[in-house]
């Protein structure tokens, strides 16, 4: 199926997703801080991806911005931004960097999943943003 970045600095929160996204059949490449995972956006161009907000070097929404600024294909990417942080001006950040989806931790796997699978589908909706509670 697709391939997808999954970016955090907790291995525990990667290896969860990538569990599911794998099983969902997606192939999955790792980045554990920003830097990293604006490197692997270059080489190795993924489909879509899933970015922490809060990581080291640079945050998931300097990676955003960053992306969205790329003057190749690779700056329509579908960008999902995962974080603890559900204030109603950070959800904004989040939209405003260029995000496609924020989703506030703890998320729920099926809906990432689902989310994932609308963004690769092609063209949706305005950004939004979730909140769910748990792990399925």
């Amino acid at each position: 199926m697709a391939c997808i970045l999954v970016a955090d600095d907790e291995p525990d929160i990667r290896r969860i997703i990538r569990i599911y996204l794998q099983r969902a059949g997606h192939d999955v490449v790792e980045a554990d801080n920003g830097a990293r995972a604006l490197e692997v956006f270059k080489e190795r161009g993924p489909d879509a991806a899933i970015l922490d907000v809060m990581m080291p070097v640079m945050t998931g929404l300097e990676v955003v911005r960053a992306l969205r600024g790329l003057d190749t294909p690779l700056n329509e990417t579908p960008v999902i931004l995962l974080s603890a942080r559900a204030m109603p001006h950070e959800v904004a950040s989040g939209v405003e960097s260029g995000a496609d989806r924020y989703m506030v931790k703890p998320f729920s796997p099926s809906e990432l999943l689902s989310a994932v699978a609308d963004l690769l589908s092609g063209p949706s909706a305005p950004p939004e943003a979730s909140s769910a509670h748990g792990l399925d």
